[in-house]
């Protein structure tokens, strides 16, 4: 057991020493990205935010898509039905905006998401003017520099399509709270400067000439995920989704299917790390009990460890950088992305196990049955 344990540390510490190097590039990128002069393009831009429900600061985050530094934008808010919750702060802000917002009611969806519906509608009634589409989630309250940011890197035409990430700062220090900041925090780094982004639905800028030539709206049409989707179909025109750090979105609340092979990889590395943890436990509580020496194992051990709690510090630098009006907030919750984010994994391995019992999940108060990754059933409202 002691020599199956030995190499499944000297994997992890090679790994996690692989990992390490890939967060220093990343951070090298977050760096890079913020030293950059996105330019001076600036298209006639539609900022489509999907709502639905209630939820912390909803007010605040609805105001600050009305606040952009981007004179060439409107807004359009989209609920299901005027019936909805969050339709009063909705129907406020709008009318308070200094920047045309409107208000887009799609109905209830039928072999779709209520959100991809909402996106669906919305797109299907907007005028043609609009050269880039850019898609935004209600739990987000980006900075007023955002939009210029995202959309500037479409003078590119090799782009498909630029995306950012929320980052989580909890408003309490509440275990259920602090675990959700950990898990999303690894997921910021897995974007960065290659060709395996995915698209975040909730900071994505697309122009509208691509979306309709890849057939988003026939994509949608039966989709659960509004953002797996597009990734999936941008990918399938061969262009290329860029990640701007710059455009990091805090998201202020107390997870989300992204690209298949990333998640799969995701699995085989958490798995092993996990299960090298777990017998060396066990390794380490034998040899106490039988009075011989642990050092080694103990070492091995904590490898991993440290390797893990060093590269969430990269993740909280790199952030901060992004987010300085938020510095003092993240830095003071610092122990939520670096001490907790050790034990991701092990979180990550129960909602993967959950996720292979059934195909049934529920979004803000919808049931959904996932038929195929093209194919939703709505079960109830």
């Amino acid at each position: 057991m002691e020599d199956l344990f030995d190499i499944l540390a000297l994997v992890q510490i090679a790994a996690g020493l692989y990992l390490l190097w890939q967060g220093i590039v990343w951070l090298t990128y977050v760096r890079r990205r913020l030293a950059t002069d996105p330019g001076f393009y600036a298209p006639r831009t539609a900022v489509i935010c999907p709502c639905r429900g209630m939820e912390p600061g909803l007010e605040r985050n609805l105001v600050s898509l009305c606040e952009f530094d981007h004179q060439n934008y409107e807004v359009f808010f989209v609920l299901a039905s005027e019936n909805d919750p969050a339709h009063s702060i909705v129907k406020r802000v709008a009318s308070t905006s200094r920047v045309k917002a409107n208000i887009v009611i799609a109905g209830k969806p039928e072999n779709c998401s209520e959100k991809v519906n909402n996106l669906r509608v919305a797109v299907e009634q907007l005028p043609e003017e609009f050269e880039v589409l850019v898609f935004a989630d209600s739990d987000g309250r980006p900075a007023k520099a955002w939009l210029h940011h995202l959309v500037a890197p479409l003078t590119d035409s090799r782009i498909g399509a630029t995306t950012t990430m929320r980052w989580f700062v909890p408003n309490d220090n509440g275990l259920p709270t602090a675990l959700l900041a950990a898990w999303n925090a690894a997921v910021v780094t897995m974007l960065g400067p290659h060709n395996q982004n995915f698209c975040w639905g909730g900071g994505t800028a697309i122009r509208r000439s691509i979306f309709e030539q890849i057939g988003m709206l026939d994509a949608w049409q039966y989709s659960f995920s509004d953002d797996y989707s597009l990734t999936m179909m941008i990918e399938r025109s061969r262009r290329q989704i860029v990640f701007l750090p710059e455009c990091l979105t805090p998201s202020f609340v107390q997870a989300k299917t992204y690209r298949l092979q990333m998640w799969a990889m995701a699995f085989a590395t958490h798995f092993l790390y996990c299960a090298t943890l777990l017998l060396g436990l066990y390794v380490v509580g034998n040899l106490t009990m039988e009075s011989r020496p642990a050092f080694h194992v103990s070492t091995l051990l904590i490898l991993p460890l440290l390797l893990a709690a060093i590269r969430g510090a990269l993740r909280v630098i790199g952030v901060t950088e992004a987010l300085p009006t938020l510095r003092s907030q993240i830095m003071s919750q610092s122990w939520i992305y670096i001490v907790l984010g050790v034990f991701v994994p092990f979180l990550f391995l129960i909602n993967f196990f959950s996720s292979l019992i059934g195909r049934r999940i529920r979004w803000r108060g919808i049931d959904y049955e996932l038929i195929s990754p093209e194919q939703t059933r709505v079960l109830s409202r």
